[in-house]
């Protein structure tokens, strides 16, 4: 009795680790924009508008909002129309300062009563997106802070990959841990 107790109760765990596993690859998808195709984890959802896709990786207040909306876990995957005004002040965005479309104080990612602040990078360097392709990668340092006072509430990275031969720009504001292997993974066509 004791051996098929023991039986059951592997068998059982077994089960219990493999399904999960299982389902989640299932219910994976992929997103494809300008040749690069990226695989995605379950439970990520995709907005495309145009020239932008939003892929929301957690909580999200408002899904189908626009580029500095608060309280919403995601990054931004833009192309050359939203590259055509990705620099402050609605410049052309060139990777040599953040992208930031808009010409005044926007609010802080995690809290819509601060405003959000993009100092100065912490990385520069390469980084692959897929077989053979390699994008710009820059980490910059990001501040809220509040409206009336302009006390620091919180910190943050927002971290771009850019592609300028292809002419797509990454955007996370979340430092999401999972988003550097899906990236690495892209395969292109």
């Amino acid at each position: 009795m004791r051996k098929i107790v023991l039986a059951l109760a592997a068998l059982v765990g077994a089960t219990v680790i493999t399904v999960p596993q299982t389902a989640q690859a299932a219910a994976a998808g992929a997103i494809t924009f300008r040749g690069m195709t990226l695989t995605i984890p379950s439970g990520w959802r995709v907005h495309r508008d145009a020239d932008r896709i939003k892929v929301i990786t957690g909580r999200c207040v408002k899904p189908t909002a626009g580029y500095f909306t608060p309280k919403c876990e995601a990054f931004w995957i833009f192309g050359p129309k939203a590259l055509k005004y990705g620099q402050e002040g609605f410049s052309s965005y060139t990777g040599k300062q953040p992208f930031y479309p808009a010409s005044d104080v926007q609010r802080c990612p995690f809290d819509g009563g601060s405003g959000q602040v993009i100092g100065k990078a912490y990385f520069k360097g390469l980084r692959p997106v897929g077989r053979g392709h390699k994008a710009a990668f820059t980490g910059w340092n990001g501040r809220c802070v509040r409206y009336d006072n302009g006390r620091q509430t919180a910190t943050f990275h927002q971290r771009e990959w850019f592609l300028p031969t292809s002419k797509i720009l990454v955007v996370d504001v979340w430092d999401n841990p999972r988003l550097v292997g899906v990236l690495a993974g892209a395969t292109w066509n």
